[in-house]
């Protein structure tokens, strides 16, 4: 579980158009968030005086809010003058994460309906102090019985602030006493965790499911690109969970937490018979490239 960090006392937290202390950093109770949870979201990592990924992270908030119609859609270089703003405010250079939301905007009366949405997107930029959130030694994981949500019922590649879907799976995943949670998709196949993507080594070769009732993280997406760029064996398809218990090496992915070990499933021991460790390759590769690549602050 994640623990308080002190340094997050007296962050400034930009809401809207402007930057507002952390106790006082609301949204109006007319805004989509409170509504219906309508906004998406993305979580974006800084490190050393640079932003990683930034353009993907914007490109696939800017791809959820069209999907959603929203209107008034900040540009790309509104929001980067938002998110400079936000950590130059608050000396931000390196182990932090940002919650990128945008919601559709302030209602002029309680509804459903988008057409009440009459002045625009809310912007939020929440930069906190958070080093990666997974304990060094690795994670447990237990197998939800709630589904993850097939495309036929709400397609995971818009980014949305409706989780609902993933809470209930961390209900059962905190009840079963793991770290978090596997989903498996309607045909009882591995989709991801209840918090990020998943994949394994068996035979020094990399397996990870189909993108299809799960967001294609940016995380996930490197991965994919580090294993052709280094020559390890990639597979994409679908994965049963006893594929899982019986992986030599298995970890999850995502902005929070970067590469996570996990060490069991559902009670069982993952064992690496392969010898070794393919994951810690994997983890020095993404090492490097959020040395080499980013987008620099411009303070």
């Amino acid at each position: 579980m994640q623990q308080y960090d002190k340094r997050n006392d007296n962050i400034l937290v930009y809401v809207g158009d402007k930057l507002y202390p952390r106790n006082d950093a609301k949204v109006s109770v007319f805004d989509s968030l409170v509504q219906g949870g309508d906004g998406v979201w993305e979580g974006i990592r800084v490190y050393d005086g640079k932003i990683f990924c930034l353009e993907e992270h914007l490109n696939r908030m800017q791809e959820s809010a069209k999907t959603m119609m929203f209107e008034n859609v900040p540009s790309k270089e509104e929001i980067k003058k938002a998110i400079f703003t936000t950590l130059k405010a608050n000396g931000q250079k390196d182990e932090t994460h940002m919650r990128l939301t945008l919601s559709r905007g302030l209602k002029i009366t309680s509804g459903m309906d988008p057409q009440l949405n009459q002045f625009g997107c809310t912007l939020i930029v929440l930069a906190e102090w958070k080093p990666p959130i997974y304990p060094m030694e690795g994670i447990s994981l237990a197998t939800a019985s709630t589904r993850r949500n097939s495309p036929q019922n709400l397609d995971s590649k818009i980014h949305h602030n409706n989780l609902i879907n993933n809470i209930l799976a961390k209900i059962e995943g905190n009840l079963a006493g793991a770290d978090d949670a596997i989903m498996l998709d309607n045909n009882g196949f591995v989709s991801e965790t209840n918090a990020t993507n998943i994949f394994h080594f068996k035979n020094g070769s990399l397996y990870t499911p189909h993108a299809d009732a799960c967001l294609s993280g940016v995380t996930r997406m490197n991965i994919i690109r580090l294993a052709k760029e280094n020559g390890i064996p990639l597979k994409e398809r679908n994965i049963s969970i006893s594929e899982l218990y019986n992986a030599d090496e298995v970890f999850t992915t995502g902005t929070m937490g970067e590469l996570t070990r996990v060490h069991t499933i559902d009670q069982r021991k993952v064992e690496n018979k392969y010898g070794e460790s393919m994951l810690q390759k994997m983890q020095s590769y993404y090492s490097a490239l959020t040395k080499q690549e980013g987008e620099k602050l411009p303070f």
